[in-house]
């Protein structure tokens, strides 16, 4: 395994700049690619899609699946240290690239992040330490599971153990006869089921940790979802009460360090309406990657998540990112390029980019679908006021449903 840490400016045995590789080739994979290159560091991405994003402006690109064989050995082959930018990577890839140079998150953690039973415990032994639970749930991977599950955590929220991102793989039910359906319409894979409870807010909190138990932490993120996606994230002064985002920082940190977890983790949370004045803290899941809501980040603070991702893995110093804007982040889905007849149409970009504050992230994608994450646009400013007046006005010529301003 080469040794850490791995300085920018490098040159390695073939005379070329230290390599560090990617597993995935989407839009966070590419933002990971501009940061190691501006740091001098030459990139690869292991990514079957010849048109990927972050391959398109990697110098090595490996098209293969993510467990093939020749691919990863190549892969090993040419990077000095390796990360991931998607959960679902094969968490055995991740093992064999470990045995031959420094893969930051493990396969253990990402392993964790896979399953969400597994992720349930892990909550349970590291953020309950924080005083912070995960809402009341029932494990479901046999009949006698499905028939014992308690007649008060319905109505619910049925979810696949596995491979559910973006609301996928997610059916509420009311009553039981519609959790067996519902098993039934999943496959009767593992599942796990959730309590529904009355949602006053959503937020989430990026980490970066390093290899030697360094850690860092954003300011809480709050987010508003619409269908299951990430829709807008307020970023400043005053987004949420301050003993929740205190509370949701220190629990990140928990679950990071219980798993010696190293790179850049993003936790999301929800608040739980329970009577009291500000609700109650509620752990949900967690993405072993920079996130969507992280975005913010490349334009309203002086490092990004993933410069850190860079900086983590590498095992470089880890400074603690200081936010100089507040900022409002709004995803720009595929839909923002189809009008109400779903025909192609070009955004109203002048338009946006005449807005104060705007800056505009476009991620290479050369096929705009409906849910398909195209691009995000960031907006900052002096002052809260004014990052919202813009935010509100770039939705409007975008017709981005669901921003009236969210806290």
């Amino acid at each position: 395994m080469n040794a850490l840490p791995i300085f920018p400016g490098t040159v390695s045995v073939s005379g070329q700049p230290a390599t560090l590789g990617v597993m995935g080739g989407g839009q966070l994979g590419r933002m990971f690619v501009h940061a190691a290159q501006r740091l001098g560091y030459f990139t690869a991405v292991l990514d079957p899609d010849p048109q990927s994003p972050a391959g398109l402006v990697s110098q090595h690109h490996i098209q293969t699946g993510y467990d093939d064989v020749h691919g990863l050995a190549q892969l090993a082959d040419v990077c000095a240290a390796i990360t991931t930018e998607f959960e679902n990577v094969p968490a055995s890839a991740l093992k064999t690239l470990a045995a031959h140079c420094p893969v930051a998150p493990g396969a253990g953690a990402v392993a964790i992040a896979q399953d969400r039973i597994l992720e349930k415990s892990h909550f349970t032994a590291s953020a309950g330490l924080a005083g912070v639970t995960c809402a009341p749930y029932a494990v479901i991977e046999t009949p006698e599971q499905l028939q014992a599950v308690p007649a008060d955590l319905l109505p619910g929220i049925l979810k696949t153990a596995r491979m559910g991102y973006d609301g996928k793989g997610q059916l509420r039910v009311r009553n039981a006869a519609e959790l067996t359906a519902a098993w039934t319409d999943l496959k009767q894979v593992p599942c796990v089921l959730e309590k529904l409870l009355p949602l006053k807010a959503e937020c989430s909190v990026i980490v970066a940790r390093g290899w030697n138990g360094d850690i860092v932490s954003f300011p809480p993120q709050h987010n508003l979802h619409v269908d299951g996606i990430l829709a807008v994230t307020e970023v400043f002064q005053g987004n949420m009460p301050q003993v929740h985002a205190l509370r949701a920082q220190y629990a990140t940190k928990l679950i990071a360090t219980h798993i010696d977890y190293v790179g850049v983790l993003c936790v999301e949370f929800f608040v739980i309406d329970d009577g009291s004045e500000h609700g109650a803290l509620v752990v949900n899941e967690m993405a072993p990657r920079p996130h969507n809501s992280g975005h913010y980040t490349l334009d309203a603070c002086d490092v990004s998540q993933f410069d850190l991702q860079v900086h983590a893995m590498a095992g470089l110093p880890l400074p603690a990112p200081r936010q100089h804007s507040p900022a409002i982040m709004l995803n720009l889905l595929g839909d923002v390029w189809l009008d109400a007849q779903g025909r192609a149409r070009t955004p109203d970009w002048q338009a946006v980019l005449a807005l104060p504050g705007a800056h505009l992230h476009l991620y290479g994608k050369l096929e705009a679908r409906p849910g398909r994450k195209m691009g995000h646009l960031t907006i900052t400013g002096a002052d809260v006021a004014g990052v919202k007046a813009s935010a509100r006005r770039a939705a409007q010529i975008l017709g981005l449903p669901g921003f009236e301003g969210t806290s």
